[in-house]
């Protein structure tokens, strides 16, 4: 069932006096191709969702946030003069965005708020970011702050960094904030550039499984792979110092210090240098509507991403497999990994017998079930009501 304005303002209604705020949303994303890609200055290929975050909000005259989680039924007030902040991480990400706005300059001051989501949580459909974008949206709004999209995506960012631990690249917040119906976004993580491409495959249907194998990225193996990176630039760096990222290197710089890192972060790093040129040739697939070179670099980025960059688990290659088994176009890991959704290119005539097939053969397989998400690409954070 879809969320709505009214599933939240009774909430609010109800824990703050019979009061009424503002309204905002800000999604969560799927992302084409381009996995890991984002924290070494490469490219990404995302677009928001339906589904997302709903959040009203009021100012409450004082210095002190009051939020009450709707979904998990918490509750918790916090000083914005406190430098510590809530413990629990769904209050955390709205600490960590009041306080990155006001080192912005934007004059925050208390709030009441009261939020749900619709995104499924541990699916790798960002359901943190769109609780950042949502929030660092509404305050810039309530706020006067006049911040641009791309530096409140910057401020998801940096609470994800300072405030819970998690390296993670700018595409689940860049996503959330620009997204456009029926277009999906390549984004140059270097330069901040990007380009709308319209979604036109009308043949096609964009299906997420998910495996309802919950990942956390908060002190996971997430963190490892980011370090494996930068120890194979900091090997290049000895006789190509102008390198910043693994975007600057080449497959040939990587084979120079193939002697001096180990395996481990040699294969992580040529998964990573594979999928910034998966992506541009996906942005050409596009162009010319080849939809099965798009399913077979998608295909490509999941053996990377199970075998070299060692993100999968059992539960996602049997999901991918299936795909194969089926005729699926594409298919692959969706997200950082280590759970989570697939994400498939289906042709719309083998839509059902898929989703048939992968239902039965993963109930079987594992004695649970999956879900299935079909995708409609939608709109980026904004005001839903006054």
């Amino acid at each position: 069932m879809k969320l709505t304005i009214d599933d939240v303002r009774s909430r609010f209604i109800k824990h703050f006096n019979g009061t009424t705020g503002t309204v905002y949303t800000a999604p969560g994303r799927i992302n084409l191709i381009g996995e890991h890609t984002d924290y070494n200055g490469g490219f990404v290929f995302p677009g928001a969702v339906e589904q997302g975050i709903i959040a009203e909000i009021k100012p409450n005259g004082t210095r002190m946030i009051r939020a009450y989680s709707i979904d998990l039924k918490d509750y918790y007030e916090f000083s914005l003069d406190d430098d510590k902040g809530p413990r629990a991480s769904h209050f955390r990400y709205i600490f960590g965005v009041a306080k990155e706005m006001i080192k912005l300059g934007v004059k925050v001051e208390g709030f009441d708020a009261a939020f749900a989501g619709d995104v499924p949580q541990g699916s790798g459909m960002s359901s943190s970011a769109a609780l950042e974008s949502c929030f660092a949206y509404a305050l810039n709004d309530l706020f006067g702050g006049n911040i641009d999209l791309m530096t409140l995506a910057k401020v998801g960012l940096n609470t994800e960094h300072e405030y819970l631990g998690i390296k993670c690249g700018i595409m689940d917040q860049f996503a959330s904030l620009h997204g456009k119906k029926n277009n999906l976004m390549r984004l140059d993580c270097r330069s901040g550039e990007f380009q709308y491409f319209p979604w036109l495959a009308k043949d096609y249907k964009l299906v997420l499984v998910n495996s309802c194998v919950k990942h956390t990225l908060v002190g996971s193996p997430y963190n490892d792979r980011r370090n494996s990176c930068e120890n194979v630039v900091n090997a290049i760096k000895s006789f190509k110092p102008e390198a910043e990222s693994l975007r600057d290197c080449t497959e040939e710089d990587l084979e120079n210090v193939a002697d001096k890192v180990s395996e481990t972060d040699f294969k992580r790093a040529k998964f990573v240098l594979g999928e910034i040129n998966r992506v541009l040739a996906v942005s050409d697939a596009l162009e010319k509507e080849d939809y099965e070179t798009v399913g077979e670099k998608m295909y490509e980025t999941h053996d990377g991403l199970s075998k070299d960059y060692e993100v999968s688990c059992e539960e996602l290659d049997f999901l991918v497999d299936i795909a194969r088994d089926c005729g699926v176009s594409g298919s692959r890991i969706m997200g950082g990994g280590f759970g989570g959704c697939t994400i498939n290119l289906v042709q719309k005539d083998l839509y059902r017998n898929f989703i048939d097939k992968v239902k039965e053969q993963y109930n079987a397989k594992f004695n649970t079930e999956c879900k299935i998400i079909d995708v409609v690409i939608g709109d980026g954070a904004r005001k839903l009501s006054d």
